[in-house]
Order: structure tokens, then C-alpha cells, then sequence
């Protein structure tokens, strides 16, 4: 396998909790993805990233770590991991883990003896313990606000507040100290020497702050988001990552608008590659995207790093769905779940937009159950919901959990082959009964299926060698269609043509059809569709 692996990879996104239930108690498990491995192999990824498995009360589905050496009881045990990644490595597919360094659960033993200990003390000093404002000290030292809604401090019984930008959950670290960073540094080590290909690193602009604590203000350096001491700590990562022969990679979720700022993270001596949260958010427009793709890989050629390209993940509403509404962009601040939404058309729309990713230059992240063609859910019974966004804004923000529901695998009813066929338990998010169309039995084999469209793009993109990393050209056309080439073999480029307008256009002139994701007429590509050529 190449060293550079990361830069053209195409990696499946495991969910593990919704990904396949192995014994039966309703929640996806590391036997459930190990029974699944060679479907992914059978798919064509090339990577798996996973989300957090280790040990964690779940406040916030694992992103609140009390032990990042251990996998949780609900999900198995390390052994199980270090067997999964070696069966991973035997089919050919490269494994990548989630670390989470801004924050830990509050069971984690470090926030437990801050807790025993007394102000001032040592213990607390590996996180933000601060007196409160006010005569009484009644109010919190900031006004800031956390990631999930509300405020982001919790005063405990001795009068002082601590810090936590998510849930009151999961308490910030202070990165400022030296036992903070060598933790993290070690837990590197710990899951590299297991054999994992690369790290996820969750909220990565968010781990330094101002120690003097100021307020929000829009103007100068913010005081907890994107400081430029947080680069310190990225090389000392990639010192560690490089001295395991240098294929191993550091993927950064770095969600910042300003794409200068955003490059500096891929310097050649800090992260590897960081997702591409500009096109995720973009709304289907063919300018828009256009102006997306273009400003992404300029802001990563003077640093030399691969881009990246992804349309769902574990946090944002399916596209299926956001595609299918009148506004198809993504927005945390206006997500809502209560406007009429076209799946016809969501599905459709979905289909051209995984042939559109493939096609650009750079590695691509499947999201699982894209490949399904599923859609959000969004009718979860408000007692069954357990998002902490929801949960923390007033039941306003709809959260994640519509788009974290297990997945189908087989049969005509819930659990879908999602649980073992003698499962008492049911899935732990109620699945759609609708999606008994959807499950991967009935698509397997259907050439008409969005599954198979998934397999086929994929076995394509690995079969032309110039797709993946590398250069592309924009083609001139009207200012509703997308098209571009890729260099090719001979005289012969490939080209991807994707129309968003309201009617349907003629293809260019090319010497074959390799795929389109909808039906043709003839030379003409229907409005939503897309096509690669050969030309």
C-alpha cells in the first residue's frame, strides 16, 4: 500500500453503535463490524474510520472519553479491536481511530480527582477550574457558549465553575499543561503501535485557549478557537506520526471559515489532511459549488496537502434529505427538521453527487448508509431522542440522532438484519418501516440501485489511475452545469459532467459512457443527473 495512502483513499465512515449488532443487545458492536468487514471490501473502500469506541458513560454517544486505552463494555473488547484492525489489514483496508484531546468524560480518573481536590490544587490544574463572577461568585466567569446550546460552565459544591465548550459532560482540558500533552502524545503511541493507520482528531481548532478568559467579541484572536499555539502541539503529533515509517496519518475536523487559517493546519509538519466542511455545507447550485471546489484546492496547493470531499457524517442532516428541500445547504445555527422534503428528488440529487466526489481530486469519506440512499429521520419520538443538543437547547435543535439510526441489512421488518434474527432487544433508534426497500439485500445485485451505483463509481475510480489525487481542468459551459476533466491514458481524459439546471443538456462530444447516475436520453444528461466520460 502506498505511504501517501491518505491522499486519495476513499474512507467508510462506522458509526459503531449503528453500524451492526453483533450480540444482540440492540446497539452495534465490534463483532457486529467484524461479520460486515467483507461487505466493505465488497463495496471498495479503501479505509475505515471509526468513531470513538472507548470506555465512556455515552453522556455524548463516546465523545466523552473516560479511558482512551479501553473499548467500551457496549462495543467489546480491546482484544476484539486489535482483532478487527488485523482482519481489516488482511482484506486490504486501513484503519482509522477518533481521539478526542479538547475534552474527557467527567468520570475520567483526572476530572474525578479534581473534583476530590481542593481549589488551587494540582489535580485541577489539568483543566479550567475558575472562580465565578458576581458578589457570590453566582455567575459564570464567561458568557460563552457551548457548542451543544446553553452555557459553557458548571459550578460545583465548592463555589468554583469549570469549563466545558460541549456538555457539561465533558470537561475542557487545559492544554497549557505538560502532563495534558503527554497524555495525548502516549495514547498515540498506544493505538499506533495496534496498528492503526491514522488518527481523527476531533475538534481540532478548539484545544487552546486564552488563560485569560476573555469574552466572545468578533474582533482580534478568538479566545478558544483557532489560537495559534495550537499549532505546537499538531507537530508534535506529526513528529510522532512520521516516526512510525511515515505512513501513518492525522485527520483533522477543522471547521473554520477562513481558508487561509484552515491551510495553516496542513503545513508539511502538522496534519495530514482535515475535512472539507465548506463543500458539505454547500447548497446544490452549480456556482456555488463550483466557487467551493475551486477555492478548496487553492487554499491546499501551497501547502501541498490533499483535499478532501464529504457529504455526510455522523453530525449533519443526510443529504439525501437536505438535497431533497428548497434549502439544500447545512447549517447548525438553522437546522430544523419541520420543512417539506422531496426524497424523489433528495435520492436523485444524491445519486449525481457521489459521482461528483469521486471525481475531484483528493480522498473521499462515505458516510455508512449513503450508500443505502438513506434519509434522515426525522419523526423520533421526542422521549427516544438522545442528542444532547436537543436535550440542551429546549428541544429546538432537532440534534444528531436522525442521522445516527442503525442501519438496514436485510429483511422486511425491523431490526433489518441489524441485530441477530433471535435479538430480543430492539435497535436503540427506532429504524423507518420504509426502509425495508432499502436494506442491503434487496439492493445487492440491482444495477438500478443506489448501492450498486455506490460499487460500480468505486471500482471505476480505482481502475483509472489519474482519478484520486492530482490535477483537474474546468470545461466551459453554461453556468448551471459542472464539468471538468482528469488526466487520462493517451489521448483520452476522463470527464465528469453534472447538470443542475432545469432541463436537460446535451453531453459533450466523447469516445464512451463509463457511468451516469441516472437513466440517459441519448447524448442528453437529465437535469440532477451526472456522467463520466471518456473524451
Amino acid at each position: 500500500m502506498s505511504k501517501t495512502w491518505w491522499r486519495d483513499a476513499v474512507i467508510y465512515q462506522v458509526y459503531p453503535r449503528s453500524f451492526a449488532d453483533g450480540n444482540g443487545d440492540g446497539v452495534g458492536d465490534l463483532e457486529g463490524i467484524r461479520s460486515r468487514l467483507s461487505y466493505l471490501r465488497w463495496l471498495g473502500v479503501d479505509a475505515i474510520w471509526f468513531n470513538p469506541w472507548y470506555a465512556s458513560p455515552m453522556a455524548d454517544a463516546g465523545y466523552d472519553v473516560a479511558d482512551y486505552r479501553a473499548i467500551d463494555p457496549i462495543f467489546g473488547t480491546l482484544a476484539e479491536a486489535e482483532a478487527l484492525i488485523a482482519e481489516a489489514h488482511e482484506l486490504g483496508i486501513r484503519i482509522i481511530v477518533d481521539v478526542v484531546p479538547n475534552h474527557v468524560s467527567r468520570e475520567h480518573p483526572w476530572f474525578r480527582a479534581a473534583l476530590a481536590a481542593a481549589p488551587g490544587s494540582p489535580e485541577r490544574d489539568r483543566f479550567w477550574f475558575r472562580k465565578g463572577r458576581g458578589a457570590e461568585g453566582e455567575l459564570p466567569p464567561t458568557n460563552w457558549i457551548s457548542q451543544f446550546g446553553g452555557g459553557t460552565w458548571t459550578r460545583i459544591d465548592d463555589g468554583q465553575w469549570y469549563l466545558h465548550l460541549f456538555d457539561s459532560a465533558q470537561p475542557d482540558l487545559n492544554w497549557e499543561h505538560p502532563d495534558v500533552r503527554a497524555e495525548f502524545e502516549s495514547v498515540l503511541r498506544f493505538w499506533f503501535d495496534r496498528g492503526v493507520d491514522g488518527i481523527r482528531v476531533d475538534s481540532a481548532a478548539l484545544l487552546a485557549k486564552d488563560p485569560k478568559l476573555p469574552e466572545v467579541n468578533g474582533a482580534g484572536v478568538h479566545p478558544f478557537t483557532d489560537r495559534d499555539d495550537v499549532h505546537d502541539i499538531y507537530r508534535a503529533w506529526r513528529r510522532i506520526a512520521n516516526s512510525y515509517g511515515g505512513d501513518r496519518a492525522l485527520i483533522g475536523e477543522v471547521w473554520l471559515a477562513d481558508k487561509q487559517r484552515f491551510a495553516n493546519y496542513l503545513r508539511p509538519d502538522e496534519l495530514h489532511s482535515a475535512f472539507n466542511f465548506d463543500f458539505l455545507c454547500c447548497p446544490w447550485d452549480a456556482a456555488r459549488l463550483r466557487s467551493v471546489i475551486s477555492e478548496t484546492l487553492a487554499a491546499h496547493a501551497p501547502v501541498g496537502a490533499p483535499t478532501t470531499w464529504v457529504l455526510s457524517n455522523h453530525d449533519v442532516t443526510r443529504h439525501v434529505t437536505r438535497y431533497g428541500r428548497t434549502e439544500t445547504s447545512f447549517s447548525f445555527a438553522t437546522r430544523r427538521h419541520d420543512t417539506p422534503v422531496d426524497l424523489e428528488l433528495g435520492h436523485k440529487r444524491a445519486r449525481a453527487a457521489v459521482m461528483l466526489t469521486l471525481a475531484l481530486p483528493g480522498a473521499a469519506y462515505l458516510y455508512q448508509g449513503e450508500e443505502l440512499g438513506l434519509w434522515e429521520v426525522e419523526d423520533i419520538h421526542p422521549t427516544l431522542r438522545q442528542d444532547p443538543m436537543w436535550h440542551r437547547t429546549g428541544n429546538v435543535d432537532p440534534g444528531r440522532d436522525g442521522c445516527r439510526v442503525p442501519l438496514p441489512w436485510a429483511g422486511h421488518a425491523a431490526p433489518f438484519g441489524f441485530s441477530p434474527h433471535d435479538a430480543t432487544a430492539v435497535p436503540w433508534l427506532p429504524q423507518p418501516a420504509n426502509w425495508k426497500a432499502h436494506t442491503v439485500e434487496v439492493q445487492m445485485g440491482d444495477s438500478s440501485s443506489i448501492l450498486e451505483l455506490y460499487r460500480t463509481a468505486l471500482r471505476l475510480r480505482r481502475s483509472l489511475p489519474h482519478l484520486g489525487d492530482g490535477p483537474m481542468t474546468w470545461l466551459d459551459t453554461s453556468e448551471r452545469v459542472l464539468a471538468f476533466t482528469r488526466p487520462g491514458d493517451g489521448n483520452r481524459e476522463f470527464a465528469c459532467v453534472l447538470n443542475l439546471s432545469e432541463r436537460a443538456i446535451r453531453l459533450p462530444p466523447h469516445h464512451r459512457l463509463l457511468l451516469a447516475s441516472g437513466p440517459l436520453s441519448g447524448d442528453s444528461l437529465p437535469p440532477d443527473t451526472a456522467a463520466w466520460l471518456q473524451i
